[in-house]
């Protein structure tokens, strides 16, 4: 006779018995019941991520994320362009009309592509002023590069893509991604996106993740970095709707987010998970980066996300190689504690399992049988999650079969029991677990 039990969403363990045997199983906090997460991800596609920093990776076994602007890499199918009214129309206009916070944006995505030799900086710091309530101040820099436009018979910089020869190849890329690294959307060409028009700022997302799939694949599609760090309001909702997962901003019930220049710490929180980001600049000493992988060890609910740019000179705050392999193989002496992943694969992780629902019956045979379920996108959100379930102590030899897929296993113990560790996909087949002899 079989004997259900149904765990209902927020609980995570559940029990389930016969008159002579019981059974209770739970879904890890981390994939492999590790204590803490680790993503590793880098910005802007600098050339000695790939060139030095990578090589580390691979040799201690460690995948990171790669948020990349897609401008520099060649073969590139979609280039910088401003999309609106013709430039020198606007540059005219200019002279007639001030600039006020109605035309902001307009003029703001046109500054960029001006035939002056500040555009972007200018543009850059137009979009930090309107970010920080600077308005005023924000307004006198778009005036100040239109003013310069209209000195000059040409008002458009094509923005050729870097002349430098040592770049990566969307070949390269694709090896990288076989390896298991994650690639993702850092826009186009790393505009201010706060003070973009909404066809502007649309172009640097949704194209850049277009030159994803087409180069990568959906695998690569999942997980956007906003630049600049930027946590602007109308930003974060565009994006949200083009992207499942941003950087920037994550906004679960379940999670709290303390971003790179936050001050609160991970045992401030209460909620089932904390992303704690930190963005080690040349600033950081190694101590203080280490400091921030042991305090994972003394929590069992924290994600620690690093955010690196340059290396070895190239890029911005470039930290020298060396410092990266020595920090990478402290991470790795945790390895029974820590699971290193790209922010793609842990943010699957956590969202599936606090989604997921599972019921379970023990046959007359002792046989255990989970069914495993969530409701998000299956298409997007298939990860496997880690299984705890505890077994009878008797069972020297376990089998695990989910579909096709059979694995043995021998139980290991703690003070509840004898336990099994398995990996088992949600809205796939039940999972049985059974004696074997």
């Amino acid at each position: 006779m079989l004997k259900p039990y149904v765990i209902l969403l927020g609980s995570w363990v559940m029990i389930s018995s016969c008159s002579e045997f019981k059974s209770e199983t739970s879904i890890a906090t981390w994939k492999d019941d590790k204590q803490a997460a680790i993503s590793i991800t880098y910005d802007d596609a600098s050339i000695n991520q790939f060139r030095q920093a990578l090589p580390i990776m691979n040799e201690l076994d460690v995948k990171a994320t790669f948020f990349i602007n897609t401008v520099n890499i060649p073969g590139t199918q979609f280039t910088p362009k401003f999309i609106g009214r013709p430039l020198r129309e606007i540059v005219d206009e200019s002279g007639k009309i001030p600039t006020t916070k109605e035309n902001l944006f307009e003029r703001a995505s046109a500054l960029r592509f001006l035939n002056i030799d500040n555009a972007t900086s200018l543009h850059n710091d137009a979009g930090s002023l309107y970010e920080t309530d600077k308005l005023e101040e924000a307004i006198a820099k778009v005036d100040e590069g239109f003013a310069a436009a209209r000195k000059k018979k040409s008002s458009t910089n094509p923005r050729p893509a870097s002349q430098n020869k040592d770049v990566i190849t969307w070949d390269e890329i694709r090896q990288f991604a076989a390896q298991g690294h994650e690639f993702g959307n850092h826009t186009i060409s790393h505009p201010r996106l706060s003070v973009l028009d909404e066809q502007n700022l649309l172009y640097e997302i949704e194209k850049c993740k277009e030159e994803l799939m087409n180069q990568l694949g959906a695998d690569h599609t999942f997980s956007l970095e906003c630049p600049f760090g930027t946590e602007n309001e109308r930003v974060m909702e565009y994006a949200y709707k083009i992207h499942p997962a941003l950087r920037n901003r994550m906004p679960e019930k379940f999670m709290e987010e303390i971003n790179r220049w936050g001050k609160m710490t991970p045992g401030q929180s209460n909620k089932e998970y904390i992303q704690w980001q930190r963005g080690p600049l040349q600033k950081n000493p190694l101590t203080e980066m280490k400091s921030w992988v042991d305090t994972l060890l003394v929590h069992d609910n924290v994600w620690l996300v690093l955010t690196f740019h340059g290396v070895d000179g190239i890029g911005w705050e470039a930290k020298p190689h060396e410092e990266l392999q020595e920090y990478f193989t402290y991470m790795k002496q945790f390895d029974k504690d820590l699971w290193i992943a790209p922010f793609r694969d842990v943010t699957k992780y956590m969202r599936e399992r606090m989604d997921a629902t599972m019921s379970i019956t023990i046959d007359q045979d002792k046989k255990i049988i989970v069914s495993l379920k969530h409701s998000l996108d299956p298409a997007v959100y298939n990860f496997p999650l880690t299984m705890k379930t505890y077994v009878d102590e008797d069972w020297e030899n376990v089998q695990i079969k989910q579909g096709a897929q059979t694995t043995n296993l021998t139980p290991s113990s703690d003070e509840k029991g004898f336990f099994v560790l398995y990996q088992a996909l949600p809205n796939g087949d039940a999972i049985e677990i059974s004696q074997v002899d």
